[in-house]
């Protein structure tokens, strides 16, 4: 017998979304200011979102859309908060 139980997060993210490294408005908002990828216990992402938004943060460091390193915070340039994909939970 399975027992029912309820998530104590409630995802921000739909399971299907999917993260683009050419975006990162919505990427900065899983990197501290240190440059570390925040954990998913505190971004209330699944293990397969996390895996896919951890890969795509790394996608976009290597492109330099978004920095590197507790260095590159002081002077890199914060993206634009318009971003070209807006999260639309229908």
């Amino acid at each position: 017998m399975k027992k029912s139980y309820r998530s104590k997060y409630r995802p921000e993210f739909p399971s299907d979304f999917h993260f683009d490294y050419k975006d990162p408005v919505t990427l900065y908002r899983f990197i501290m200011e240190g440059g570390k990828i925040i954990p998913s216990r505190i971004s209330k992402l699944s293990n397969t979102q996390q895996r896919h938004a951890a890969g795509a943060v790394k996608k976009a460091r290597s492109l330099a859309l978004l920095p590197t390193g507790s260095d590159a915070y002081d002077r890199f340039e914060r993206p634009e908060l318009i971003s070209p994909k807006p999260i639309s939970l229908d």
